[in-house]
């Protein structure tokens, strides 16, 4: 499935349809192997995962992989906007002197 998931995000690359995408494998740690970052714009993330191909792979995966997930997070200009709202929800907590 590994192989397969890189083929089909390989194509995804060279069709415009992601930006890039890198394979982390980590040190034996008794929780993460590894995780792969896709990156792309909001709606090509999107559209990735509503792919059939993508979403076959993954349920293929599920039957090897233990915690499979898809998490979607951000990068650069999208961190400041995540802070921002971050900023906004402090103000709201009462604060204690």
């Amino acid at each position: 499935m590994f192989n397969e998931a890189m083929g089909i995000l390989g194509r995804k690359q060279q069709e415009g349809q992601i930006e890039s995408f890198d394979v982390v494998l980590l040190e034996p740690n008794g929780e993460l192997d590894g995780y792969i970052t896709v990156k792309g714009s909001a709606e090509q993330i999107s559209s990735l995962r509503e792919d059939p191909e993508f979403q076959r792979n993954t349920v293929d995966a599920t039957l090897s992989v233990n915690g499979i997930r898809h998490i979607e997070g951000y990068t650069n200009e999208g961190v400041a906007a995540q802070m921002a709202m971050y900023q906004e929800a402090i103000s709201k907590v009462p604060q204690r002197a």
